[in-house]
Parts: structure tokens; sequence; C-alpha cells
């Protein structure tokens, strides 16, 4: 009876899933929101003008790979757009430019529990954040004339938690959620009068999805 037991339980184990293991890929689509926790100084030719930026939702697509069942790493990609509105004594010009937001993010994460259908983890990591597209809007060119806005790359820390929770042994749910460091400058160019801006956005990134393992 002991061994009929033991056979049992073994032959569980072998039959039972991986959930994650070394050399795994997966594969993740999420719904992403983008929302900026922005601290922005003071505009430098209008001291008592300032701005800040919207939230953006977008979809997002993320590669990993399990260098063990403890550590793997994440590449994300996915764009937004985010448009910039005038703050103290240019409040009155609403929306005053908008400009695209690329941010490939790098992170290496730990997974505490990867032989669990519920499969946790925590990462770290270093975001590339490109700007590009940058517009201004009519009302700002109204206030100033014709100006080109410019807003500078960036590159921050990453920090990121979430789990996977296998819906079989391939596919899985996620959710996920991020906070990125990206300190940057905007630069107003009106005709040759240079208006800067600094801008820590360091957004709170959220998202849910599903993904297949490979």
């Amino acid at each position: 009876m002991r061994l009929a037991l033991l056979t049992a339980v073994a032959l569980s184990a072998l039959t039972a899933p991986a959930f994650a293991e070394q050399g795994d890929f997966l594969v993740r689509l999420r719904g992403i929101g983008v929302i900026p926790t922005e601290n922005a100084g003071p505009i430098s030719g209008i001291p008592t003008g300032s701005v800040s930026v919207n939230n953006a939702y977008t979809p997002e697509i993320d590669f990993s790979y399990y260098f063990t069942k403890n550590i793997s790493a994440e590449l994300i990609a996915a764009t937004t757009k985010h448009e910039v509105f005038g703050e103290g004594a240019i409040a009155g010009l609403g929306e005053i430019g908008s400009t695209r937001v690329l941010p490939p993010t790098l992170t290496l994460q730990y997974h505490p529990l990867p032989d669990q259908r519920f499969n946790p983890y925590v990462g770290v990591g270093v975001n590339w954040t490109i700007f590009y597209n940058e517009k201004t809007t009519s009302s700002l060119t109204g206030a100033l004339g014709p100006t080109v806005l410019n807003v500078d790359n960036s590159v921050g820390v990453a920090y990121q938690a979430g789990f996977d929770y296998y819906l079989t042994d391939r596919v899985f749910f996620n959710a996920d959620v991020k906070y990125i460091q990206i300190d940057t400058t905007a630069t107003l160019n009106s005709m040759g009068t240079i208006n800067t801006v600094d801008i820590d956005l360091d957004p709170i990134v959220v998202g849910f999805g599903f993904g297949m393992k490979f």
C-alpha cells in the first residue's frame, strides 16, 4: 500500500505541469495605463507658468526569457501619446502641445514561486524613453508666435511587481505595475526665443493582459 502511494505521488510529480523552467520564452499582450506623477518646474521665461501631462492608455507587447526558473528578463514595447497643458500663468491656454513617447524598458525579474500556478515576481531594470512627433497647439502659437516643441530623451530606473496566473500549462493571465523614472526637459523655441521647463514624469504603468509560454 505504501509503495503504491509513493508511486502515485511520483507519477503525479512527473506529469504535473512545470509552470516556469530555464529556457522558457514568454510573450504577453497587455493593455496598459500610463499615469504620470509629474513634478514640473517653472517655465524659464515665465516663472509663474508651468505644465502638466495627461494619462494615456495603449496596448503593449512584452517578451520574457527565463535564465533559470527563478530569474528572467523582460523587454516591453509600447508607444503612447500625451497632451501637455499649461498651468499657473498659462493655464488659460489649455492644451499647449503633445508628444508621442516610446519607452523601451528592460527588467531583471525574480520569481519566488516558479512551480506554482500563481507565479508572482518583482523586477528592476533600465528605461530609455524616446520622445518624438512633438507638436504645439494653436493656443500656444497664438500667444507666443510660431513655436517648435522639443522634448529631451531620458534614461532612468524602472521598478516592477506583478504576477502570472496559469490557466493552462502554457496560457496565463498577467497583472503588472511599474514605476519608471523619466526626467526630461521640454524646450519651446518661439522664433528664436527659447523657454525651457524641467519635467519629472515618473509614471506609474499599470497593465493587465494574457500571455503564452513557448
